[in-house]
């Protein structure tokens, strides 16, 4: 019964977190709808509602929890979030491209650039969004929007990757799918990690 009750308590607890991060892909994917609308400068600034929802409702984003997992288990729940967050762009692409398919062109433009870059070099880009995004986000658990709102411009002006906002502008373009672009978001999810868990290598060489 004990074995039962503890079961069926993780299952609830994994259908919470991926209800979250599926609305926490919805927040980052309107952040690029508006990007893909209004570009430049203004685009990146507006881009940050997304982030901002998603700290002020405390919903999972995957580059918003890799930086602060801390127990085995965590594991298991960050492979949740980033599903659920993909998800969440899936069904935020297949709703925007069919009502604005507008945001098609730019779009396809975002994918290919991509593709030129090729998988490392995304996985390096990957790695400045991921530092970004976490110390955005350590900011605002802090009460501290500012940041937030800042660092979303900056990693786009600079030309990152975020694993997330790319998920919706990949599933966007079913037409660019090919064995190279899932390299390429692999890479990017695991260059947005190490860049999540960039401050601790800094902090653990200043301590020694």
């Amino acid at each position: 019964m004990l074995i039962f009750l503890s079961t069926f308590a993780r299952m609830k607890q994994q259908t919470a977190i991926l209800r979250s991060a599926i609305i926490a892909g919805i927040c980052i994917s309107i952040g690029c709808v508006v990007n893909l609308r209004v570009g430049g400068v203004a685009g990146a600034v507006l881009f940050s509602f997304g982030l901002l929802a998603v700290v002020h409702y405390k919903l999972k984003l995957y580059t918003g929890t890799a930086g602060f997992i801390r127990a085995k288990g965590d594991w298991s729940m960050l492979c949740t979030v980033l599903v659920g967050n993909i998800i969440g762009c899936a069904l935020t692409a297949l709703v925007c491209t069919y009502a604005q398919p507008d945001i098609l062109p730019p779009d396809f433009a975002i994918v290919q650039s991509r593709l030129v870059k090729g998988p490392f070099p995304c996985f390096l880009l990957a790695i400045g969004c991921g530092f970004i995004m976490t110390t955005a986000v350590q900011f605002g658990r802090e009460g501290k929007f500012l940041p937030l709102l800042f660092g979303v411009p900056v990693f786009i002006l600079c030309g990152f990757t975020h694993s997330i906002a790319d998920a919706f502008y990949f599933l966007a373009v079913p037409d660019l799918y090919s064995a190279k672009l899932f390299g390429i978001y692999l890479a990017e999810v695991l260059g947005n990690f190490a860049g999540c868990n960039l401050y601790r290598w800094v902090i653990a060489k200043e301590q020694v």
